[in-house]
């Protein structure tokens, strides 16, 4: 499937077709969460032949999903858990991905674990990489990377000598792979549109539709029409599925699901650094004392991180503190010879990670795995889990959905089903020479465009065909296009400035100014194909800069509670409305 055989659009006008067409009929299943799972369970349900909605109260992926590490991976710390079953699941998706669903998204990286003991360390290392190798080929999948290999310290310096050379006796390298998260659950969306499900961003799910104890559909408020309240319909399906992570537990208490399910929200924060403050051709991981800490190769940046806190305020806005900021560049500099400075700190992202609650009091040693649910009749909630394995726990829920829709329904299939973008990637790669002669653009330009729309570039290099000076880089953000913030509003459901510089593109986290000097160019290449005004470019640029300016201030506060404060200073655009009974 590629853009050339009509891949769907999730434009201004799709967005209002797909709102009045599941207001006109009852669905199969109605989707509440815009995420990786819940976008994972539309394209899943869909392509079992399923009549899906989808409704999202934000921006697809603007919660967890776009704030996460960026790794598809196994995940060694729990390879250490002994928790072989998640661990060999994961590098399973890892292939697939890699290979089959989305070569033009997610990329091999490899990563250098520094050895700071003599002795025992390397063979213990050694010894779990060796499984975690093999883990990756289980079931005969191709595991999609090279294996591991052991380095001398002499041998690590050359392809990171930005480490202290006093700080680790030798290293082992490994790879895993990357991806651009919110690009991938938008892809994932636009694939599902495509094979028939309806979706709608800005559209929150208010409350229940009720049939004595089942639930028959979900009451939906259109957060973007103009009167105060948002129009509202009645959404009717036969089974209703909650994607919606670390609001979870309030849903459930909703429908009066008591006990089934609780999530306990654990905070994860990430640095964005130049990439010429740490010199290496590879990524580093080490080892803290509660978890594992990244510098990830991103572009022309590194992305640091994490952390593992637990976190009870805002939950839509995490908010990074000083105190968060510091630890990760306290940790990372004991191993770096130049250590870095706030100073060098572009970009901080705060995500959150809806972690299932177990006896544990600590959230670094809650658990991944995930859980599927039905508190009551009609209702089906699928919780916990890792961005990596969202293929598996959407097709858990779309099982429990089939169960509960009482009539034969297919397997899931989308182990074979290629995201939007993927089909003829490899192809358009080997021929980016010709592509950037006859495009006019440097080759450098088409591989970037290449590896975030895969075969869909044609639509993007048509809109520059039709007007040159979109193939202009923005100015103060030059790795993108202005064709790109076009492409987000007329095809990819950006409807806010925020959705195209923190989503669309990651021009927030990846430049020094946040995004605010692209901010009014940006707006005005978006007022077009969104129908604003005057008036309204000038209140998304100045919302915009608000948001910008309360997270700069909120990272310089010692505390989370001080943090959250300062950072909920800043209004959002479209404001979420209060649902029936309890925030969703």
């Amino acid at each position: 499937m590629t853009a050339r055989m009509g891949m769907a659009r999730l434009g201004p006008a799709e967005r209002s077709a797909a709102l009045s067409r599941m207001e006109s009929q009852e669905l199969d299943v109605v989707v509440i969460g815009g995420g990786v799972v819940g976008a994972g369970v539309a394209l899943d349900a869909a392509t079992r032949g399923l009549s899906v909605g989808l409704v999202e109260a934000r921006d697809f992926a603007s919660g967890t999903s776009s704030r996460s590490s960026k790794l598809i991976h196994g995940g060694l710390r729990y390879l250490e858990q002994l928790n072989f079953d998640l661990v060999r699941e994961a590098l399973q998706e890892r292939a697939l991905l890699l290979q089959r669903i989305a070569p033009h998204l997610v990329r091999p990286v490899p990563f250098l674990f520094p050895l700071t003991h003599t002795g025992w360390e390397r063979p213990y290392v050694g010894a779990g990489l060796v499984l975690y190798d093999s883990l990756g080929f289980s079931l005969g999948f191709n595991r999609g990377v090279p294996g591991h290999r052991h380095l001398t310290r002499r041998r690590a310096l050359r392809i990171a000598p930005a480490l202290k050379r006093s700080a680790f006796t030798g290293a082992v390298q490994y790879w895993d792979a990357q991806v651009d998260d919110a690009r991938y659950v938008m892809t994932m969306l636009r694939t599902a549109a495509t094979y028939g499900a309806l979706v709608a961003s800005r559209a929150q799910a208010v409350g229940f539709l009720r049939e004595g104890e089942r639930v028959t559909g979900v009451r939906v408020r259109d957060l973007e029409t103009p009167s105060a309240t948002g129009a509202q319909t009645d959404v009717r399906a036969r089974q209703v599925v909650n994607a919606t992570g670390v609001w979870t537990d309030e849903i459930q208490e909703l429908v009066g699901g008591r006990g089934q399910i609780h999530v306990k929200a654990s905070k994860g924060i990430h640095l964005v650094v130049p990439r010429d403050r740490i010199q290496s051709v590879t990524g580093i991981i080490m080892r803290t004392e509660k978890s594992v800490l990244f510098v990830i190769p991103w572009g022309r940046h590194w992305i640091i991180g994490t952390t593992d806190t637990e976190w009870t305020l805002d939950r839509a806005h995490p908010a990074a503190s000083r105190t968060d900021i510091d630890y990760l560049l306290d940790h990372v500099n004991s191993v770096l010879s130049v250590p870095l400075t706030r100073d060098d700190v572009e970009g901080v992202y705060a995500g959150l990670r809806p972690l299932l609650a177990g006896e544990s009091e600590e959230t670094s040693k809650l658990s991944r795995e995930h859980v599927v649910a039905h508190p009551v009749p009609g209702l089906v909630m699928v919780a916990g889990g890792k961005f990596t394995t969202y293929r598996v726990m959407a097709g858990d829920a779309v099982d429990a959905v089939a169960h509960g829709l009482d009539q034969r329904v297919p397997p899931s299939c989308t182990d074979q089903v290629p995201l939007a973008g993927a089909e003829g990637y490899q192809a358009l790669w080997n021929s980016r020479h010709r592509l950037a002669r006859s495009s006019g653009l440097h080759v450098a330009r088409i591989e970037h465009l290449l590896q975030r729309y895969g075969s869909m570039i044609d639509e993007v290099l048509d809109l520059i065909e039709r007007d040159p000076s979109l193939g202009r880089p923005l100015s103060g953000a030059d790795d993108y296009l202005r064709a790109e913030i076009v492409y987000a509003a007329t095809h990819e459901g950006a409807r806010h400035l925020n959705d195209a510089l923190t989503r669309r593109t990651r021009i927030s986290i990846e430049t020094f100014h946040r995004g605010s000097a692209v901010a009014q160019e940006a707006a005005e290449l978006m007022a077009k194909p969104l129908g604003w005004d005057a008036e309204q470019v000038k209140r998304e640029v100045e919302y915009f800069t608000k948001r910008v300016e309360a997270e700069r201030a909120s990272q310089e506060q010692d505390t989370d509670q001080e943090a959250d404060a300062i950072r909920l200073g800043a209004p959002e655009i479209v404001p979420v409305a209060l649902p029936e009974g309890r925030p969703v």
